[in-house]
């Protein structure tokens, strides 16, 4: 048996192969039937005609509904009308397992319909183009660190050192150490490899126990995050930029036919190229308070002013230097107004907001001790954190982007939760 994955069709053009997948779709028109037939790589449109068949072949078609599991063996050839170019001239089916009563039909269906079915859903159209969108966009990230010279550090999802407010943080009982944490951050560990190969990254999940329902937000996400030693904040941009347009190029390079499945408009990624905006968080507080907005000065943006203000760009933007309060205690304070800290977000265009998150770390022991206490946390669980400010301290920056939330942008989905397979969300924890 020749056994061949739909996406190496071009290579068996002519031949007798075999296709194992699921029954996508069917119909028929008289002595002819069709099975759209998928195998996970794409579809195949699967051609049975009457006269060439023995009855029992004939009669397997009626059997087989949605998502059954078969065998199909045929002759292959190319035909540009056909799904991915080729269809299979049917010699003999295979049934595995007859699906009974698929519940996720053709016909349109409600969101939460469709989430407490996740399990299946994943294998739709639309849900299998936003998977493979995802997986290259990994692969380009991994490819880009690694070949700029970018050590992969894996730091520990359960931490006693915190890198935000515990408030939005997973509790945990830690043997007889007492209270832990789920990671919402892998930064303070990048640090410390930081100052021990230069140039790192780290790549897995984080979690978040934040309230909220917004279409931004999820409590388990992916996060990738990067540290680079002697790196100032402006450094810090030009990597994040490069980085950014690098993985928007290869996935609308790579991922053309799934971006059109998806109906998105691939000109606008295209337009994602260096440099990106930068815009002073002062001068982002003016434009948004000259649209209507009641922002003051000193608050963080909110998803609508981060929405007003991307609809203004065709590509990413920079808010640069945050007032301190409403930023991480770690950030180093800016030389030119102590009021504010060496700091960006990176901003998606139409209307996604946020996806990035950076700063220039602070390098001096006694500010970050002096902040350390005046945000009341632990001291005893930051001493090996503030060791790093004793032996051999230097300037450095890194960042952090959301997994999800950069597909959400480059496909252009209207809610983070189709971004990954199995979301979590406030009101969600099944499947």
């Amino acid at each position: 048996m020749n056994w061949v994955y739909v996406k190496y069709f071009k290579d068996h053009d002519g031949e007798e192969i075999t296709v194992r997948g699921w029954v996508y779709n069917k119909r028929e028109s008289g002595k002819i039937r069709f099975l759209i037939v998928r195998d996970g790589t794409g579809l195949v449109q699967c051609v049975l005609v009457k006269s060439e068949l023995t009855l029992e072949e004939w009669e397997k078609f009626s059997q087989l509904t949605q998502e059954s599991s078969l065998e199909v063996t045929g002759m292959l050839r190319a035909e540009v009308r056909a799904p991915g170019g080729f269809e299979l001239i049917v010699k003999s089916i295979n049934i595995i397992q007859i699906a009974i009563d698929y519940p996720i039909t053709l016909k349109e269906h409600n969101v939460d319909f469709l989430l407490d079915r996740r399990h299946l859903w994943l294998r739709s159209s639309r849900q299998h183009s936003i998977m493979l969108i995802r997986n290259e966009l990994i692969k380009a990230t991994r490819d880009y660190f690694y070949d700029n010279d970018f050590v992969l550090i894996d730091t520990p999802l359960i931490t006693g050192s915190i890198g935000e407010t515990a408030s939005t943080l997973f509790k945990t009982e830690y043997y007889d150490f007492g209270t832990a944490y789920l990671a919402q951050t892998g930064q303070l560990y990048l640090e410390a490899a930081c100052m021990a190969h230069g140039k790192v990254y780290c790549f897995g999940p984080s979690f978040r126990a934040e309230k909220s329902k917004t279409r931004r937000h999820l409590s388990e996400y992916w996060h990738v995050e990067a540290e680079v030693a002697f790196y100032d904040n402006n450094d810090n941009m030009r990597l994040q930029e490069n980085y950014v347009s690098h993985i928007v190029s290869r996935v609308s390079q790579k991922c053309r036919p799934q971006l059109e499945a998806l109906e998105r408009d691939i000109s606008l990624l295209e337009k994602v190229t260096t440099p990106f905006h930068r815009l002073s968080y002062d001068d982002a507080v003016i434009k948004l308070q000259q649209v209507g907005s009641d922002i003051k000065w000193g608050d963080d943006l909110g998803a609508d002013d981060e929405t007003i203000l991307t609809q203004q760009y065709e590509k990413p933007i920079f808010i640069m230097n945050y007032p301190s309060k409403a930023k991480a205690f770690y950030m180093k304070r800016n030389p030119d107004n102590p009021e504010t800290v060496l700091c960006s977000d990176m901003l998606a265009p139409e209307g996604y907001g946020e996806i990035v998150g950076a700063s220039q770390r602070e390098d001096d022991y006694d500010l970050l001790l002096h902040r350390i206490r005046e945000e009341k946390l632990p001291e005893e669980s930051y001493g090996w954190f503030l060791d790093l400010r004793k032996y051999g301290s230097v300037p450095h920056s890194g960042f952090g982007l959301g997994i999800e939330r950069t597909v959400t942008w480059i496909c252009g989905l209207k809610h983070v939760r189709e971004s990954i397979p199995f979301p979590r969300m406030l009101y969600r924890l099944y499947p």
